[in-house]
C-alpha cells in the first residue's frame, strides 16, 4: 500500500492543478511583481520534483531545461503554460512508480548524492516538495485574484474522500 504522505503529495499535487485550471496562456504569463508568473510557478515545482524524485531518487534527468529554467534562483520568464503543464505531468507521472515503493524506512534514509549522503531524508524532501506546493498554490490563488477571476476554488477541495487522515497500517 501506498505511504499516506504519498497520499497527501497526490492530493497537493490534484489541488495545485486545480488551482491552475481555466488560466489562459496570457494570463498565466503575467507577472505581478515582485512574483514571477503562473506558468513559471509550474515550471518550478516540476524542477523540484524532477530535481528531489527523478534525480536524487533515481538518478536520472528527463528534462534538463525544466533543471536550467526552473531551478530556485533561475531568472523570471513567462513560459508556455501549455508547456509547463505538459512538462509538469512528465515528471510527476515518471517519479509515482518510484514514490509508490517509498516505504518509512526509505523515508528515513538519507539522500545520496555524486556518491555522499547529503542532510535530508527523503521525508524530508517529500515534505519540502508538499509544503512548497501549497505554498505556490496560494500564489497562483492571488495571481489569479489580480487578474480578476471570480468565483475560485476556496481553501482545500475533498480532502475527506481523495486524501483522508490514515496510519501506515491502514
Amino acid at each position: 500500500m501506498t505511504h499516506p504522505l504519498i497520499d497527501q503529495l497526490r492530493f497537493t499535487r490534484y489541488e495545485f492543478h486545480r488551482a491552475v485550471k481555466g488560466v489562459s496562456d496570457e494570463e498565466a504569463r503575467r507577472r505581478f511583481l515582485p512574483m514571477n508568473c503562473l506558468s513559471w510557478n509550474v515550471g518550478h515545482l516540476a524542477w523540484q520534483e524532477q530535481r528531489y524524485f527523478l534525480h536524487y531518487g533515481q538518478g536520472q534527468l528527463l528534462l534538463p531545461d525544466i533543471d536550467r529554467a526552473f531551478a530556485y534562483g533561475a531568472p523570471a520568464s513567462t513560459p508556455s503554460l501549455k508547456e509547463m503543464v505538459a512538462a509538469w505531468r512528465t515528471i510527476t507521472a515518471a517519479a509515482d512508480s518510484w514514490l509508490d515503493t517509498l516505504t518509512s524506512t526509505t523515508l528515513r534514509q538519507h539522500v545520496i548524492s555524486q556518491g555522499k549522503p547529503i542532510a535530508y531524508t527523503y521525508g524530508n524532501l517529500l515534505q519540502r516538495v508538499i509544503y512548497h506546493y501549497w505554498y505556490h498554490t496560494g500564489e497562483n490563488m492571488a495571481i489569479r485574484q489580480l487578474l480578476g477571476h471570480n468565483h475560485l476554488p476556496v481553501y482545500v477541495g475533498d480532502i475527506d474522500n481523495k486524501a483522508p487522515y490514515r496510519t501506515e497500517e491502514q
